[in-house]
């Protein structure tokens, strides 16, 4: 594989909330402004298709992502009404947790119980979605999490923000790239706070810590060869695979989804 394991700081335990959750808020300025919600809409609304349940299952969500704006969209875009979501971590995220079981939508829940995407509970059907979360996982692991998906009949989207073309060993060009970037784009951040301000511009950790995970992030994605490594032996007669490259600026995305042949759903 052209992949390779590195360490992302919001991979570990001790690494600041606070600073996590700064991240987090970066990373939804970075989706709104390259379109994912509306990329991750089209692939959704098909893997929807393949379902008996009308229901989205998020998996690896941590402290937020785009799939509220996704199901927004969902529903009023692609007609569907009451669409139920769930966001699931290993690691739940408990201050987002609370906010979203708060807000009173009976379609919308943060499971407060640990999630393993490799062994989803048989009460939790419906479409699983992994926005840009794939990479964090090792080759046996997600394997493991495709293989899951597959026996249960389930279909899934995994979608990265990065396609990982560029020769490995110049992967870290990025880093100073990243740097800039984050200074650039900091002001779209939303809501902004004054710890966004002063740990990007005053104290510039962020920064280096967004540069270092973004770098890592695209070393770390797999590559369409590598998704053809973990899925082979997979597909059959009633399960079928498909991935693609969406081409952008200033970069590609890729995805890959697992459909159930049986379920399609012509209406």
């Amino acid at each position: 594989m052209k992949r390779i394991q590195l360490f992302e700081f919001e991979d570990f335990s001790w690494f600041p909330d606070g600073l996590r959750e700064c991240m987090t808020r970066f990373i939804m300025a970075m989706h709104r402004l390259l379109g994912t919600k509306e990329e991750l809409a089209v692939l959704i609304s098909r893997a929807l298709l393949h379902s008996k349940e009308k229901k989205i299952i998020d998996l690896c969500s941590g402290s937020g992502g785009p799939m509220l704006e996704v199901r927004k969209i969902l529903e009023d875009k692609y007609d569907y009404k009451n669409l139920e979501l769930t966001l699931s971590d290993l690691y739940p995220h408990p201050t987002m947790a609370a906010l979203i079981n708060n807000l009173g939508d009976p379609n919308l829940s943060y499971l407060n119980t640990p999630v393993d995407a490799a062994n989803i509970p048989n009460d939790q059907q419906g479409v699983r979605t992994m926005i840009c979360s794939m990479h964090h996982m090792s080759p046996d692991v997600a394997r493991k999490i495709l293989k899951d998906a597959e026996d249960k009949q389930q279909p899934i989207c995994v979608f990265e923000i990065s396609d990982n073309s560029f020769p490995r060993g110049i992967w870290w060009i990025a880093f100073p790239i990243n740097i800039i970037t984050t200074l650039l784009i900091t002001p779209l951040v939303r809501p902004m706070t004054w710890q966004q301000i002063v740990f990007t511009y005053l104290i510039p950790v962020l920064p280096i810590l967004i540069a270092w995970d973004g770098a890592v992030s695209n070393a770390r994605t797999y590559t369409m060869n590598d998704l053809d490594i973990l899925l082979e032996g997979m597909g059959s007669d009633r399960y079928q695979w498909e991935k693609d490259t969406i081409k952008g600026k200033p970069g590609n995305k890729i995805y890959l989804m697992g459909l159930p042949k049986d379920r399609l759903d012509a209406g």
